[in-house]
């Protein structure tokens, strides 16, 4: 059995697992800048991370309104990761305030 409640999809390592823990409690506490230096640091190990890309583009789009770096984002996402339907809905919402298709 597993230490964590659901399944770890991409295996991610326990560390990435809690520094992604970290990330969505500090965006949480409203914490954003700390959010996006975990993120960031994470991203920088690993930049093929599917689950730190979309929460890096869910920080950017949501809570700091930079439409065109969350499109970007999540396009990286669905270039890994094409059926990835949560990316491409996530995506459509950003794009049209960026005026991409």
């Amino acid at each position: 059995m597993s230490d964590h409640p659901f399944e770890n999809t991409y295996d991610l390592s326990n560390e990435q697992l809690l520094k992604l823990e970290e990330a969505e409690e500090e965006m949480l506490r409203n914490n954003l800048g700390k959010s996006e230096e975990i993120l960031l640091e994470m991203l920088n190990e690993d930049d093929e991370c599917i689950p730190v890309l979309n929460n890096l583009a869910h920080l950017y789009g949501r809570h700091f309104s930079d439409f065109e770096k969350a499109v970007e984002l999540y396009d990286k996402v669905l270039l890994l990761e094409p059926d990835n339907a949560w990316a491409r809905d996530a995506r459509r919402r950003y794009q049209r305030y960026v005026g991409r298709d």
